[in-house]
């Protein structure tokens, strides 16, 4: 576990090539990665973070951060958190929203980088990250129920307004389940 282990492997992943031929825009891997306790597995970057070399620099970053606790200055600094996509280039779009993470990345980088920043949580934001982890679950209600935040996982709904429904459904997220995530957090800076 040395930076210049981590530095290789960033390097490498930025350079990623993998899914060129299925990607609307040229690759551009967006992720932050640093020897951090935390790393927040999320989707796949969209057009603004596609566009800025941001990640979760939106409405939904911006929730996001709301439920974490979380300055933009904690949230984009890799030593507290490290961010890391599903998919780290973004996939374009079908039906009318962003498209599925591509499933080359995965696969390809995430054992590797986890092995190397040996987290002691990770939080799984939307259900691609949760499927991947978390197959055993069927749904984000199952998930989110069963979360075992002794071993680590915690997940979460991916903050996009799309889950807004879901959202207003379960009230307890917000009022039981987040105060609990936020605690974990703060455990961790000690």
């Amino acid at each position: 576990m040395t930076q210049k282990n981590l530095d290789s492997l960033v390097q490498q992943a930025a350079n990623c090539t993998l899914c060129k031929p299925y990607l609307p825009h040229p690759p551009r891997p967006i992720f932050s990665l640093g020897h951090s306790k935390l790393v927040l597995i999320g989707q796949a970057p969209g057009l603004m973070a596609h566009n800025t070399h941001q990640a979760f620099n939106d409405n939904s970053g911006k929730r996001l951060r709301g439920w974490l606790n979380m300055s933009e200055e904690e949230f984009y600094n890799p030593s507290v958190i490290s961010i890391m996509p599903m998919g780290f280039c973004f996939p374009g779009y079908k039906n009318g929203a962003d498209a599925p993470p591509r499933p080359e990345c995965a696969p390809t980088w995430h054992k590797t980088l986890l092995e190397e920043i040996q987290p002691s949580t990770i939080l799984l934001v939307g259900r691609y990250a949760q499927q991947y982890y978390l197959p055993q679950f069927k749904t984000l209600t199952d998930a989110l129920n069963n979360a075992n935040f002794e071993e680590g996982i915690i997940p979460l709904p991916h903050p996009s307004g799309r889950n807004n429904r879901w959202l207003a459904k379960n009230a307890w997220f917000e009022s039981q389940y987040l105060p609990k995530v936020v605690r974990h957090l703060n455990a961790l800076k000690h």
